[in-house]
């Protein structure tokens, strides 16, 4: 009997020691958590376990977790959502950026910046949608979601794309409906005409699955005016993407007045209309002559975007951190920026269950520290302007599982 006793407390003491030992997969602790649904702006620890949010709260023992995190003096954030990318990458010549070399394997290009949620913007249509899923979002680690193109070729360039009798609402929102997990709307993009078509079928399609529009607006000579595409022609929850761009050659209307450098009256009223203004930053489509009268105006953007392929990443654009970090420098306050690049997207999209890091969400975590030194910022134009920090990735949970660790600040870095 008194061996049996001893037997008794030794594998309730293991048994305790192994429950107290995996209360948290993963910890982070002592990192200020921004987190804008919850308002949350302070130092706090976040405790992980299958793949879901189980704590945030201050001084979690480090002894009740796998692995542990040192954050202090860090940010720690929710997964970035980037609502506009082109990561539909194939073998096809002359396809632009549907199943082409322009556009980009998510994976190589999400987790290092913190980014766990990509939308690809566009590049898959109805007609090769099942293509995009099969090869694309079954086969990358990152969140793969899509703006299905109106075009039901999707974005193949050329041609293809000035295509209206190929803008087919009922099939768009069919395709959609049926794969509603990946699908999260509809985007118009790069039409020559001067025609309203593409804009009213894709909101045709976006009615029938009760899904946002994104547009890409613009290419007409003369070009067709920004006011009617706001307040006659899409709805509130759908997206004017490139929103601080000023093209050559005049085929698109810009928000603000060059020559005034205010905001026109429309673009107000747009936004109270319930428009959402999306960065979309790309190889050519943003401006400081755009971006700074507007943002000393208080007209900010809704959501921060890349447009991420071969032609922007690098150039002025990079990535999501290097677009942050650019608001940052012309003087938006981070957790405003956080909230432009984690929760408001989610909403945008219509996946509130992302962009949180709340108790019991997904666990879809970045941490950054914020970088001291002299860097440059410049635009298309080569307008440059200066700073002391920028943003820089140190972690990246995706799923509730460290998939990037840029100095090896998880302890113990591997499991055994």
């Amino acid at each position: 009997m008194k061996y049996k006793s001893l037997l008794l407390s030794f594998l309730l003491v293991a048994q305790s020691f192994v429950c107290n030992a995996q209360t948290y997969s993963i910890l982070i602790k002592g990192g200020t958590v921004i987190d804008p649904k919850n308002n949350l702006n302070q130092v706090m620890d976040v405790g992980i376990f299958e793949g879901k949010i189980k704590k945030v709260a201050k001084d979690i023992d480090p002894k009740e977790a796998r692995q542990v995190v040192d954050a202090k003096g860090m940010y720690v954030t929710p997964g970035l959502i980037d609502i506009h990318g082109h990561v539909f990458f194939g073998t096809e010549v002359n396809h632009y950026l549907s199943n082409s070399f322009t556009a980009l394997p998510p994976d190589g290009f999400t987790f290092r910046v913190g980014v766990t949620t990509i939308v690809d913007a566009g590049g898959a249509g109805w007609s090769n949608f099942d293509v995009f899923k099969n090869n694309v979002i079954f086969h990358s680690k990152t969140r793969v979601l899509s703006f299905m193109n109106i075009v039901g070729k999707g974005m193949s360039g050329g041609k293809m794309e000035q295509d209206t009798s190929d803008m087919d609402p009922g099939l768009a929102a069919a395709v959609a409906l049926k794969n509603s997990n990946d699908v999260v709307g509809f985007k118009v993009a790069h039409f020559m005409g001067h025609d309203w078509k593409p804009v009213d079928n894709a909101v045709k399609a976006g009615k029938l699955a009760n899904m946002p529009v994104m547009v890409d607006f613009g290419g007409s000579m003369p070009p067709l005016p920004l006011e009617d595409l706001f307040l006659k022609h899409l709805r509130a929850g759908d997206i004017f993407t490139h929103a601080y761009t000023l093209l050559e050659g005049n085929v698109r209307e810009t928000i603000v007045d060059e020559a005034t450098g205010k905001v026109k009256p429309f673009t107000l009223e747009a936004r109270k209309k319930g428009i959402v203004f999306d960065v979309g930053y790309g190889g050519a489509s943003f401006n400081y002559s755009q971006a700074i009268p507007a943002l000393k105006a208080g007209f900010y953007p809704n959501t921060i975007s890349t447009d991420l392929h071969t032609g922007s990443m690098n150039g002025s654009m990079k990535d999501m951190l290097s677009i942050m970090s650019k608001f940052y420098v012309m003087g938006w306050d981070l957790p405003s920026i956080i909230k432009a690049s984690t929760w408001a997207p989610a909403q945008v999209i219509n996946r509130e269950n992302l962009g949180h890091i709340s108790e019991n969400a997904i666990a879809d975590v970045a941490v950054f520290s914020m970088r001291k030194g002299n860097f440059g910022f410049y635009d298309k134009t080569g307008y440059k302007m200066e700073g002391k920090e920028k943003l820089e990735c140190e972690l990246t949970v995706m799923g509730g599982k460290i998939v990037y660790d840029l100095n090896g600040i998880t302890k113990p870095i591997y499991l055994k």
